[in-house]
């Protein structure tokens, strides 16, 4: 059965509770715990996660916007309590999945993972992640323009680390996943585009998860990448996303953060694939802040992960600004699919479009969708449009979707739609009426609705390459069913 909510947005207060300041470990630098006073500790479970993550990271001096992004993302962390399903942007999210295992941090790169995760495409420029640690040896930047910078932090110029110190702590969207990710990121991956600079061809992120447990052992090893990406005045640049993990239902947590500053005029196109093992967690923030007349376009398609969240946060801080985000979430295990995404305009004439697709073809699989557009007071002549449909291919199958669309101005051309259904009998009629037989006219209704997200990759070979891994999961789930 389907589950259609629009219940409004709440305020919840928790009163946490008070536990004793962890104790330093000997002969260890404390990085982070000790430079604020101490805190009313919310959650004896984020106080022991926080010395963990703190422990796993490297004692020496890191660079100022690492370190001033560590000890922000400290004090966050500990004064928030970890969700439950009674905190309202959580209500058909469970996380106790993650809460409930030994969760370990990695605290290196893995030593099997140095020839994996670059891409044969000679058009792309690789950036590869193994657990949350940037995989230098395969960094090609020779087909780069002059003053485009991929790579660590550590190994950026002065002038680009003056550049990121300025945004280092402005996105102000982010929860306790958010902070655990800046105090645990062993690295801060950068991708610099200079005023006017154009790049003609995209660049590609690859996030690969190697260490892994499983139910039985309850280990639950955890990776936290994080990207850094400035686009400045009238540059263009792609970004190719891609989230794998090791074959199997090996179980782990990639606790993904990417941040996006897109200046005046400037364009970025943003890909991103999710295709973890059905056995992970996977936790991605992606905020992004647009200057004047900038363009930020998003397809995304995740299929992956026994838990899936995807927290997505764009405002547009300038008039005519472009904003175009859609998603395409699949179900075929006893999965979560969550989409949480938060579209600010403030300004006149900005415009904006948002599309997400889910189907949920598992009985004990689940889809969530919470979007919400806010057009504030000053953003007149706003165009904004929000369409959700989902497609349940069984019985107990369900989705939870909350489209929001908030205006204040009073001068705007706004629309939201929400759809869910299984597949019409008038569109299955159609083919059976032309010799195709039920089962064929199923598969093909099925694979065509996912087909239109898919279809707007940029990209001609990413595009199979979904296309192909996504038709392969429907089929092998239609095989199990049979």
């Amino acid at each position: 059965m389907s589950a259609l909510s629009f219940a409004p947005h709440l305020n919840i207060n928790i009163n946490p509770k008070l536990t004793p300041k962890p104790k330093s470990k000997p002969n260890k630098t404390r990085v982070s715990l000790q430079t604020f006073p101490p805190a009313t500790f919310s959650d004896p479970f984020v106080v022991q996660l926080a010395e963990s993550l703190e422990d796993s990271l490297p004692s020496s001096s890191q660079p100022l916007p690492l370190q001033k992004l560590r000890d922000f993302s400290s004090q966050t962390l500990l004064s928030t309590p970890w969700p439950s399903r009674k905190d309202e942007p959580f209500r058909f999210t469970d996380t106790s999945f993650i809460k409930s295992s030994q969760i370990e941090p990695v605290t290196r790169i893995s030593e099997s993972a140095t020839s994996l995760g670059i891409s044969d495409d000679p058009q792309f420029t690789n950036l590869v992640f193994v657990d949350g640690f940037i995989q230098k040896s395969g960094l090609n930047l020779s087909n780069l323009p002059d003053g485009v910078y991929v790579g660590s932090l550590l190994d950026v110029s002065d002038e680009i680390v003056k550049r990121v110190s300025e945004f280092i702590g402005e996105f102000q969207s982010g929860d306790l996943f958010w902070s655990i990710n800046g105090m645990g990121a062993p690295d801060l991956g950068v991708i610099y585009v200079p005023a006017g600079c154009k790049l003609e061809n995209p660049i590609y992120l690859r996030y690969l998860s190697v260490e892994g447990g499983n139910e039985e052992s309850k280990k639950l090893p955890v990776s936290n990448p994080r990207v850094f990406v400035l686009v400045e005045e009238g540059a263009e640049v792609g970004i190719i996303e891609e989230f794998v993990g090791n074959e199997g239902n090996d179980c782990y947590w990639a606790n993904s953060v990417l941040e996006v500053v897109i200046g005046k005029g400037g364009k970025l196109k943003h890909s991103y694939v999710q295709n973890q093992s059905f056995g992970a967690a996977h936790i991605k923030w992606t905020a992004v802040m647009q200057e004047t007349a900038s363009t930020y376009e998003l397809v995304e398609v995740s299929t992956g992960g026994k838990l899936s969240r995807h927290n997505l946060h764009v405002q547009q801080l300038g008039p005519e600004t472009v904003t175009e985000l859609s998603s395409f979430h699949l179900s075929v295990t006893n999965q979560t699919q969550d989409l949480h995404s938060r579209l600010v305009l403030d300004h006149p004439r900005g415009y904006s479009r948002q599309l997400h697709k889910c189907i949920v073809a598992h009985s004990a699989g689940q889809a969530v969708f919470d979007g919400n557009v806010k057009v504030n007071r000053y953003a007149q002549q706003t165009d904004a449009g929000q369409l959700t449909r989902s497609l349940l291919l069984e019985p107990r199958a369900t989705v939870n979707v909350k489209p929001n669309l908030q205006i204040i101005a009073d001068d705007v051309k706004c629309s939201h739609g929400a759809a869910i259904s299984d597949l019409e009998e008038s569109q299955l009629f159609y083919f059976q009426a032309r010799g195709i037989d039920l089962e064929t006219a199923r598969k093909a209704l099925v694979v065509s609705f996912g087909a239109e997200v898919i279809g707007q990759f940029p990209y001609p070979s990413l595009r199979n390459q979904v296309e192909s891994h996504v038709k392969e999961l429907l089929e092998t789930k239609h095989e199990s069913s049979s």
